[in-house]
């Protein structure tokens, strides 16, 4: 059985994948900042689930997922869906601060840990959930952009590393759209195109059973990016684009 480490596994995304994986009957390593979800979903499949508080944006975030994944007696498969972002037109600093402290010092912290984790094994797999966000840097939320195109290019920076170190560690790099998560819930703002996230979860399960490097969620945002990597910066610049 297939032993996975979830960083985010308490709530949206990561937590509907979390349940595809335990009806597949794979062994769960849960991590996440809300311990009172994290033990509700162990003590649901106290067979196949260990959990322990993590907060990525900690210094102690690698040990913790180190520890971790001694509990879970080892680790084929790391899943990283914690994440932050929020509309931002007014560039409240606070929340362009912690956006960035979130998606790129947290995402740091616990990326490389498993990779040099994978890099002692020989071997593994490691997926993320970045945003189709990260394509173009989009007005209405700056950080948010930003900061995904960071996870887009640390993982190809990565994925080149493995191949200088000849290492067998597999990335894949998934862009969802909106997803129905708490994430997006506001009641100033409607948002197009919104996804059920438990759909986007069995997506999510294809393209890791595939090991595909970029899986985008789904295909009305696949043509969607596609056109967007059309336009010209200039013209870019000046579209009104509402996210």
């Amino acid at each position: 059985m297939k032993k996975v480490i979830i960083v985010g596994a308490t709530s949206g995304i990561g937590r509907e994948v979390a349940l595809c994986m335990l009806q597949r009957g794979w062994l769960l390593g849960i991590a996440g900042r809300r311990e009172d979800a994290l033990e509700e979903l162990r003590a649901a499949y106290p067979g196949n689930v260990v959990a322990y508080p993590l907060d990525v944006m900690k210094d102690d975030a690698a040990e913790r997922l180190s520890h971790l994944i001694g509990l879970r007696g080892g680790m084929d498969l790391f899943f990283l869906s914690s994440g932050t972002g929020r509309q931002n037109p007014a560039l409240d600093e606070e929340i362009e601060v912690r956006t960035a402290e979130t998606n790129v010092s947290g995402f740091i912290r616990v990326v490389t840990a498993a990779y040099r984790y994978f890099e002692t094994k020989g071997s593994g797999h490691i997926a993320v959930i970045s945003s189709i966000a990260g394509t173009k840097g989009l007005g209405g939320a700056p950080a948010y952009s930003a900061t995904k195109r960071f996870q887009n290019t640390y993982i190809e920076a990565l994925a080149q590393l493995t191949r200088i170190k000849k290492i067998k560690i597999k990335f894949t790099d998934i862009r969802p759209g909106f997803v129905d998560t708490a994430l997006l819930n506001s009641e100033d703002h409607k948002y197009p195109m919104l996804m059920d996230p438990q759909k986007v979860a069995k997506k999510i399960m294809r393209a890791i059973d595939k090991k595909k490097r970029i899986a985008i969620i789904d295909w009305r945002y696949s043509i969607l990016v596609f056109f967007w990597n059309l336009i010209p910066r200039a013209l870019w610049e000046r579209l009104k684009i509402k996210n």
